[in-house]
């Protein structure tokens, strides 16, 4: 107890390590809010407010940034300026800078403005692939899969998604084997890494254990899956944690949790940055990013596109608890 007249000093709020038995020593955080983030802001932000967001993030410790989308100005006008966007970032030391590529034409426009690895996206459902990559599901793998082929004949690295992996608005619940499928064909094809999107934010744990398992048994080795979560429902961190129990070493995340999907009313944006660090650090797994650097980071670009204050739960606590 203190004594009369003497201050107490708080503890500083920090995660409480308490390392999971048979955990992985390390995973890969995968940034997607220059990409996945902004490109669902209403307003169109600055090329040099992009870049300057790719820098800070790449100072905060993150080494895979998702940084802009080659797809046609009239589909995305929000990435219009992605050939501005990776020339002035150039090549970071040390930081992969992946840009999403929707057909042979994105892909060449990328390869002519530096890049040196793109991803390709697929739908596991029929309704989602006519609204948002304007094919049939099978066409768009098709498609997909020819853009894979082709980057990888020119060197680049290639990363592959498969959205709506858990459920679609229209459809209802997704066939996990479709997801296998798809997923195996972009593995094939070429992709090191292969992202299952709960695009809409409706998965659960048992969900990702069973499609994770679908997906290995397809042939995709587990260290090549990635998972690209929503919080729509506040599951994420929970969807997390049983991606690491079925050997999933990579997560899709966006700094202040900007990004959301179009088609999920009500849908709160994507798992943000700061909340999966803080849930693996205290899990004992390194990441390599530095959360103090990260809030900051949520605080700058929330002010930058004028929203009040972090979509992260991480980021609000911690500004509270600092009475800032």
């Amino acid at each position: 107890m203190s004594t009369p007249g003497e201050e107490r000093v708080r503890w500083r709020p920090e995660p409480i390590v308490e390392r999971v038995e048979a955990g992985p020593e390390r995973v890969r955080v995968y940034e997607v809010s220059p990409r996945d983030g902004l490109q669902a802001e209403a307003a169109i932000v600055p090329a040099r407010t992009k870049v300057e967001l790719c820098r800070r993030l790449a100072a905060a410790g993150l080494r895979d940034v998702e940084v802009t989308s080659f797809v046609p100005p009239s589909w995305i006008p929000q990435m219009s300026d992605a050939e501005d966007v990776l020339t002035a970032l150039g090549h970071q030391d040390g930081v992969r800078t992946v840009a999403l590529v929707p057909n042979r034409r994105g892909l060449e426009r990328a390869r002519a403005a530096g890049a040196r690895d793109v991803a390709v996206v697929v739908s596991a459902t029929e309704s989602f692939a006519r609204a948002n990559l304007n094919a049939a599901r099978d066409a768009a793998l098709d498609t997909a899969t020819g853009v894979v082929g082709a980057a990888r004949e020119h060197g680049l690295g290639v990363r592959g998604y498969v959205s709506m992996a858990f459920g679609d608005p229209w459809e209802g619940p997704v066939d996990r084997g479709v997801v296998a499928g798809m997923a195996a064909a972009l593995a094939q094809a070429g992709c090191s890494t292969v992202a299952l999107g709960d695009t809409i934010g409706v998965a659960n744990p048992g969900q990702i254990h069973r499609t994770v398992r679908a997906v290995t048994a397809a042939g995709v080795p587990a260290e090549a899956v990635a998972l690209h979560l929503h919080d729509t429902y506040g599951q994420a961190l929970a969807n997390v944690v049983a991606g690491l129990d079925a050997g999933v070493r990579e997560f899709d995340s966006s700094v202040g949790g900007l990004g959301r999907c179009p088609y999920a009313r009500g849908a709160t944006g994507n798992l943000a940055t700061e909340d999966l660090v803080w849930l693996l650090h205290g899990m004992g797994i390194e990441t390599g990013a530095d959360l103090d650097a990260l809030v900051g980071v949520s605080r700058w670009i929330s002010a930058r596109i004028g929203r009040a204050e972090s979509c992260s739960r991480v980021t609000t606590a911690l500004i509270a608890a600092a009475g800032q």
